[in-house]
């Protein structure tokens, strides 16, 4: 049944097939541009990966001679973490410095007495203070909880409270200062005073504060020392001392604490006394008798004295622990050693720990120095845990106070444990109390200098495998059979992912011959190779010589064809040593100014940003290679087109043209078939 012929359904030629096989014939060469431009975008693909490895490198290289580079940054290395730490930038110098940590600062925290949990605050205002930080709360009245909300909200990060759980059916209610320092006291007014009270935070102390006023009458002299007073200022002359006459009887827990300042004046060009012979005794005259013009004298008297013996000269004296307490039992407790400064410096005492019980008599100046004056000023004893009014916490977690360090023995205090105004491009963590100085050495982030390096290499070495993958040269292995590249250049690559290899086996040899790649890549592997010029020029001129080179893992020699390809190797020992002890070397390796106008000129890192620039700047080869593209690739899509509307429009030529020859065909069927009735009609009539 499949031969029946229907007219106007099925075509007794099979005319469909025959348009259709003549179209295949009329669009392979649409196909064939169709081809091309795929081809086209696969090359634009690999030329935009060659851009994307170069400029990766470019950035590794800028990065060794920019002003970040690695070489400027500085880390600071603490010989005891738990007392302080640092971070450094490029502006501090390298150095090693010696702090002591005598106190951290601290911030007030103060905690009530255990509360019934549903306690209720009656409505007020409460004030409440941080330094020179004051807020107030209009409070309407309601549970712990609703109250420590609010004064939340209200802190501004100054004032924070909080409920602690210590025991079961009850609250402790912890209010503390966000500030630290001995300036940022907390305060209370109002209806804070009551409310604190009343939950067993604060409680009524004894006034401890006092000043001592340094006058003649409150300061005696002892022994045949020289001392003057002026404007509450206490001067102690070198080899002199003084007595303050302070009368202090403390328990043995006492937070009370005595203040002072310090300050000192050296004298550089002191020149000690040398005791001179003494003169002997005054022996009168012996006597004389004239006669006439004849006098006779009387021989002198002799009065014989030792032999006189130079003493030595005085040695100078240096001793900076010039303070001591004096207690009633007649014992004494030296303070610790001041230090030489200038101006006035602050120094706080806990007396509790230095008294022990004993009841304090006076503070001694003992100023044995031969070439130093010390002053004294604005003395007073205070108890640092109390507050505004007389006030004192019950329970106080820590206590508003300055951090004290000492670097090289100047004491030094600040309201922060975070510091950055004491070595410049420093900021110090101090975290811990020490009794030992601690040493912080800043030196060169050897580690980041050292990474810096690997990624440089690194992005060199990708870059060079693209490269070696794109310009492979052809091979045949049998006669007859079309040029392939040798896929061992992929194989040799053992760090790229089974994915990263079948997509680089896509592109082999696919830019063999390219003139512009091979000869870019000579004179990378040239400019990697060349000696520079370097301040340790014997030791160091050289990539090879700081352990990066083609070979420096082939301890045996031989031949590996992988070697010849340009990739670069490291010694993570011997780049390891030369970082530790050849530095600024290392950097004027990658980048050095040689013209002295601030500019670096040459180096590994400077001459391949030159020799890649070309490449990825902006209307460099990269992008020109990719226009190119670009517009034979619109090119062919507009060829694509073009055949596209001729192909419909021969299509329908061919349509038309069978479809009038089998309707000619059809006509001289029916022609043929009336013929043939007519001829049997006559026959029949016949």
């Amino acid at each position: 049944m499949s031969d029946i012929y229907v007219p106007g359904v099925k075509s007794r030629f099979n005319t469909e097939k025959i348009i259709e096989d003549l179209m295949k014939l009329e669009r392979i060469p649409k196909e064939r541009t169709e081809r091309n431009i795929e081809n086209l975008q696969v090359q634009k693909g690999y030329w935009q990966e060659v851009g994307r490895r170069i400029s990766a490198m470019r950035d590794s290289a800028r990065l060794l001679f920019s002003f970040q580079n690695p070489f400027n940054e500085r880390i600071a290395i603490s010989a005891d973490e738990s007392v302080i730490t640092a971070s450094a930038t490029r502006e501090a110098s390298e150095q090693t410095y010696r702090f002591t940590v005598k106190q951290t600062a601290q911030a007030d925290r103060f905690l009530s007495s255990p509360i019934d949990e549903k306690m209720k605050i009656e409505g007020g205002t409460y004030t409440f203070s941080a330094g020179n930080d004051e807020i107030t709360i209009n409070f309407r009245g309601g549970t712990l909880k609703e109250f420590v909300d609010t004064l939340n909200r209200r802190g501004d990060g100054k004032i924070a409270a909080s409920l602690l759980s210590i025991q079961s059916g009850t609250k402790s209610l912890l209010i503390e200062s966000k500030v630290m320092g001995a300036e940022n006291r907390l305060g209370f007014s109002g209806d804070a005073t009551n409310l604190l009270i009343k939950t067993g935070m604060l409680e009524q102390g004894n006034e401890t504060r006092k000043d001592f006023p340094l006058t003649e009458n409150t300061v005696r002299k002892t022994g045949q020392g020289n001392i003057n007073i002026n404007d509450g200022i206490l001067q102690v002359k070198a080899r002199s001392s003084a007595v303050l006459p302070i009368g202090v009887s403390l328990s043995a827990d006492s937070p009370v604490i005595m203040k002072l300042e310090t300050s000192t004046r050296v004298e550089t060009n002191a020149i000690l006394e040398v005791p001179l012979p003494p003169p002997g005794p005054d022996i009168p005259s012996s006597g004389s008798i004239s006669y006439g013009d004849i006098t006779i004298e009387n021989e002198p008297s002799i009065a014989p004295l030792p032999e006189w013996k130079t003493p030595d000269v005085p040695q100078r004296v240096d001793d900076m622990a010039v303070l001591s307490l004096v207690f009633s039992d007649g014992s004494s407790a030296k303070l610790p050693a001041i230090s030489d400064s200038g101006a006035f410096v602050p120094r706080q005492y806990l007396l509790s720990d230095i008294a022990q019980g004993r009841t304090i008599v006076s503070l001694n100046v003992d100023n044995a120095n031969t070439h130093r004056d010390v002053s004294i000023g604005k003395i007073e004893i205070l108890d640092p845990t109390a507050v505004n009014g007389g006030l004192k916490p019950v329970n106080p977690v820590s206590t508003a106070r300055d951090a004290i360090i000492a670097l090289e023995g100047i004491e030094m205090t600040r309201p922060s444990n975070t510091i950055t105004d004491i070595v410049p491009g420093l900021t110090l963590n101090v975290r811990g109390y020490s009794e030992r100085p601690v040493e912080l050495k800043i030196s060169a982030d050897t580690e980041r200098v050292k990474d810096s390096i690997i990624s440089f290499v690194g992005n060199y070495n990708r870059m060079m495998a693209e490269l070696n993958v794109l310009t492979a040269p052809s091979r045949t292995s049998q006669i007859g059979q079309k040029p392939i590249a040798d896929s061992r250049i992929i194989d040799e690559l053992s760090y790229l992912t089974a994915d990263e290899a079948a997509e680089m086996k896509k592109r082999l040899g696919a830019f063999a011959g390219d003139t512009t790649l091979n000869s870019f890549k000579s004179n990378m592997q040239r400019t990697v190779s060349a000696p520079y010029p370097t301040s340790m020029e014997r030791e160091l001129a050289l990539l090879s010589q700081i352990g990066i080179g083609t070979n420096v893992g082939n301890k045996g020699g031989g031949y590996e064809p992988s070697r010849l390809r340009g990739y670069l190797e490291i010694d993570e020992k011997i780049l390891d040593a030369a970082i530790e002890n050849k530095i600024v070397a290392i950097k004027e390796l990658f980048a050095s100014d040689t013209t002295g106008d601030r500019i670096m000129d040459t180096g590994i890192a400077v001459n391949v940003d030159t020799l890649v620039k070309p490449f990825v700047e902006t209307g460099g080869i990269i992008s020109l290679k990719s226009n190119t593209i670009d517009s034979r690739i619109k090119q062919d899509e507009r060829r694509v087109d073009t055949m596209e509307r001729q192909l419909v429009t021969k299509e329908q030529e061919l349509k038309m043209q069978y479809a009038k020859m089998e309707s000619a065909y059809a006509r001289m069927e029916q022609m043929s078939e009336s013929l043939d009735n007519f001829s049997r009609q006559n026959r029949n009539n016949r």
